[in-house]
């Protein structure tokens, strides 16, 4: 029974960055995937992004695309969310959550889920 827990949320001035951690408490099996969603108040659960275990594969939403990087860190069973070129838009509750491969950006498909960084990002 894997548990996430999300990281390094926060304020920051648009056009700046923030380094999201997902640490799981146990090593994540190659056959994974581990997603990046987001939530803006009154706005549905969205993804930002997946990376695949086993081959470091990744995809973007396209709201993201050239902006968010994922990574892993399998020494410290930790994923991380690169976001770069921040916007008021990108402002949400994250999270991230797990899923067997093959690899999808639908919340549904997931089934461990973190409990969320808040990330803010002013004008």
């Amino acid at each position: 029974q894997v548990r996430l827990v999300e990281s390094g949320g926060g304020l920051v001035q648009a056009g700046g960055s923030l380094r999201l951690s997902c640490a799981a408490s146990e090593s994540i099996d190659r056959d994974n995937c581990v997603g990046w969603f987001r939530q803006a108040p009154g706005k549905e659960r969205k993804a930002v992004g997946s990376i695949y275990i086993g081959l470091r594969s990744t995809m973007y939403a396209d709201s993201v695309k050239g902006r968010f990087t994922i990574s892993q860190d399998n020494a410290k069973n930790t994923v991380y969310l690169q976001m770069d070129s921040l916007n008021p838009d990108d402002s949400a509750m994250y999270y991230c959550a797990i899923q067997r491969w093959p690899c999808t950006l639908a919340p549904a498909r997931y089934y461990y889920w973190g409990q969320g960084t808040q990330v803010t990002v002013s004008s």
